[in-house]
């Protein structure tokens, strides 16, 4: 029998559509803070809960919340309104839910943890834990909370939710091991009262060991599956693997993205000076400043312009008309009393809008965000497997041709498993913020269904 695709395998989350637990006995019952869009709530009601209430401000979210869920059947569901206002809940629940607002702990929200107002929510997600007692409760956050420099803080939210009389466990749990071609890590808080028979035998839930593919979730990409070739990493790497090297990067292989970048170098990073018409010695200047430009003997900045008495000593025979040359085609600028650097001097900003270009075969693409990505997906297969011309090739095949698309509102809702019947926000650039400040659908069915083992 021909396997199922991991989309197949995942349908479960496509055919429950929004339930009219009026008329049905439900399971459980629970509260959805900090609700968003619904993250928490498809699979919630997937598994039998029925939705008291639901806690939200921001007021494009509410509207597609309400879109979706609040129909004829249940429109007395209580909307709770801000968090910070809100003080006993007017009724008994089984279970609590929510992702509590993540920037105070990430690096794009400057790392101010509890100094940021949002951070300071967990406080009042503490005082309505210890307040209203559920049986329990699942909330997320991103990684970096668990991070060493945010440990005291972490160690705080979890002794306090310990104390309001819970056992509580966490654990980071990454997308792609529940279905989702998205390589997403979020850490996940669990408690469960102490009073419930069995609470301190919780257990996250196991990998499905799927294997999925964009091809699989992003639509207008080629569906065709490619069998890697296997290299040493003497070929690859030149004998040395960097240490930055991710999960999702083998290293006796070639990558499945390409990264657009000035800074960084590897057998499929793709530089301006490869895009631009240049010669040998153009060549040998950019990877000579790219090579030495970390090097603290030249400054104590984690890369540093290079003036030309330097480079002078590193590339012999340069011309300062060379170095002007670069300058006109935007590949280097000089900064007064200082030197030469790359243009593109940011990863994130890529080259020319682009960050990185993922091939339709790639298991994953990076983490969705609300603030979204310059990452792109190939729109045509690509079958290069000599590390010699794979570069080349790409840029022959995919990037000069514009064989590569972005991700779209619908391309988010399938990576995070958002049913088809969901219905996102009419503006484009609203829904992709919203769901890629979601949760992914998956990874909270199968934590929640390990929660309701225990609290029945």
């Amino acid at each position: 029998m021909k396997n199922k695709s991991t989309i197949e395998q995942l349908e479960l989350f496509n055919l429950a559509k929004p339930l009219n637990l009026s008329f049905c006995q439900s399971k459980f019952t629970f509260i959805d803070l900090f609700s968003g869009i619904g993250g928490f709530r498809i699979p919630l009601e997937q598994l039998g809960g029925k939705c008291l209430g639901y806690s939200e401000i921001d007021t494009e979210a509410i509207k597609v919340y309400r879109r979706n869920f609040i129909r004829y059947s249940n429109r007395d569901e209580t909307y709770l309104g801000d968090i910070t206002q809100l003080n006993q809940i007017p009724f008994k629940v089984d279970v609590i839910v929510g992702g509590v607002p993540c920037q105070p702990w990430s690096i794009a929200g400057k790392l101010r943890g509890f100094e940021d107002p949002r951070g300071q929510l967990w406080f009042d997600v503490i005082r309505l834990i210890k307040d209203n007692k559920p049986k329990g409760f699942i909330f997320e956050n991103v990684k970096g909370l668990t991070d060493p420099r945010n440990q005291e803080s972490f160690d705080y939210i979890l002794n306090q939710l310990k104390q309001s009389g819970y056992y509580v466990q966490h654990k980071v749990l990454n997308s792609y091991d529940f279905g989702l071609s998205q390589d997403r890590d979020r850490v996940f808080i669990v408690g469960i009262h102490q009073q419930i028979e069995n609470a301190a035998q919780f257990s996250f839930p196991e990998p499905l060991n799927l294997s999925p593919k964009l091809y699989e979730f992003i639509e207008g990409i080629e569906k065709q599956e490619l069998v890697k070739k296997k290299f040493s990493p003497d070929i690859l790497f030149e004998g040395k693997i960097p240490a930055s090297r991710g999960r999702f990067q083998k290293n006796d292989e070639l990558n499945d993205f390409f990264i657009f970048s000035d800074i960084r170098d590897g057998h499929t990073t793709i530089h301006s000076w490869d895009l631009i018409q240049t010669n040998f010695q153009e060549k040998l200047i950019c990877q000579t400043i790219l090579r030495n430009r970390r090097k603290k003997k030249y400054g104590g900045k984690d890369g540093n312009p290079l003036n030309f008495d330097i480079l002078e000593t590193l590339i012999p025979n340069l011309e300062k008309d060379e170095l002007e040359k670069l300058v006109d085609q935007k590949i280097l600028r000089f900064i007064k009393d200082r030197g030469y650097e790359f243009v593109n001097s940011k990863i994130s900003s890529g080259i020319n809008g682009i960050s990185k270009i993922f091939l339709p075969h790639s298991a994953v693409i990076a983490t969705l965000t609300a603030t979204g990505t310059r990452d792109y997906v190939a729109t045509k297969f690509f079958d290069c497997q000599d590390p010699k011309i794979y570069k080349e090739k790409f840029i022959k095949e995919i990037y000069l041709k514009n064989k590569y698309k972005p991700l779209s509102s619908r391309d988010y809702a399938r990576l995070q498993r958002f049913p088809d019947w969901f219905i996102t926000a009419d503006n484009e650039s609203n829904a992709k913020k919203q769901l890629g400040n979601a949760v992914s659908i998956p990874v909270v069915y199968y934590l929640a269904e390990s929660l309701l083992k225990i609290i029945g």
